[in-house]
């Protein structure tokens, strides 16, 4: 793989959820993660699964339509987090030199190792071959309380089950919820993970795709509103995140303490101030580029 340069940038996606449950917290059951404000939450965790599961199956329709240099390199894009992988079988692949860890075959396979790190192995391996990844994702918050409402399906019963008839599915979604996620590329880990800039221009195109090529019965509507990209002038960042992050972030039409229940509650932001563009690199929004 040839290394480029791997610019700084920051990120921000702006989610609308729908009659949908982005993220089911498993200690209460699966309901949609939930504050204690009553504002939403979606893991960063649970959203780099569905980058993960974009790439996973390459002989899925979604992976042939990636440019040619990444379904003519497919081995190079495999996912260390292949669900049912196990940990053990993949710290022979990283060799015994930590010095020689870029040149490992773990390295020049795995893309979510290069771009999100490998932490989650650090109980099975030396600490020399953990790394921290490029690129981290911060916590989807949503901008006001949302409102959870139980919803119900029928399934026809099963020849097996004692009673005929239709039984009932319940399962908990968000009636209608904005959320902002930030996340952040940092260069200065590219030499100890081997992430390159082909990479990160992988991420920039699974992005969007996300949640519609991942869609489920629980989650039929989810919406990537904008996934906003800026990068910076110089390494060490050329503009405060946070001006960026209040910049772009969708403000609330009146009472922002109750639910909202449409797009329309919102006033979008479609652009970066003019005064904050001449402080990064360039600002473009994946989602919705020309």
């Amino acid at each position: 793989m040839m290394k480029q340069e791997i610019k700084r940038a920051t990120g921000l996606l702006v989610i609308e959820v729908v009659n949908s449950n982005p993220n089911g917290d498993p200690d209460r059951e699966s309901d949609p993660r939930q504050r204690s404000n009553g504002c939403g939450e979606i893991s960063p965790v649970s959203f780099k699964r569905k980058l993960r599961d974009l790439l996973d199956d390459q002989n899925a329709a979604f992976f042939q339509t990636l440019p040619e240099k990444y379904r003519e390199n497919a081995e190079q894009y495999l996912i260390l987090e292949h669900r049912g992988r196990k940990k053990k079988e993949v710290t022979n692949e990283m060799g015994t030199d930590p010095e020689k860890f870029l040149e490992s075959k773990f390295v020049r396979q795995y893309w979510d190792a290069r771009v999100f790190g490998n932490t989650f192995l650090e109980k099975n391996v030396s600490k020399e071959f953990i790394k921290t990844g490029v690129v981290q994702f911060g916590m989807g918050i949503s901008l006001a309380p949302i409102d959870i409402v139980r919803q119900t399906n029928t399934r026809k019963l099963g020849l097996e089950e004692k009673s005929g008839g239709m039984a009932p599915l319940a399962y908990r979604v968000v009636e209608h919820g904005v959320y902002c996620m930030p996340f952040f590329v940092n260069p200065n880990y590219a030499n100890k993970s081997g992430c390159i800039a082909d990479d990160i221009e992988l991420l920039k195109l699974l992005i969007p795709h996300a949640y519609e090529q991942t869609r489920s019965a629980i989650r039929p509507d989810v919406r990537i509103r904008h996934a906003w990209y800026i990068e910076h002038k110089n390494i060490l960042g050329s503009c405060p995140e946070y001006l960026l992050f209040e910049a772009l972030t969708p403000e609330k039409i009146g009472n922002k303490e109750e639910a909202s229940t449409t797009w329309a509650d919102y006033i979008d932001k479609t652009e970066l101030p003019e005064e904050l563009l001449k402080r990064v690199d360039q600002c473009v929004d994946l989602v919705n580029m020309e």
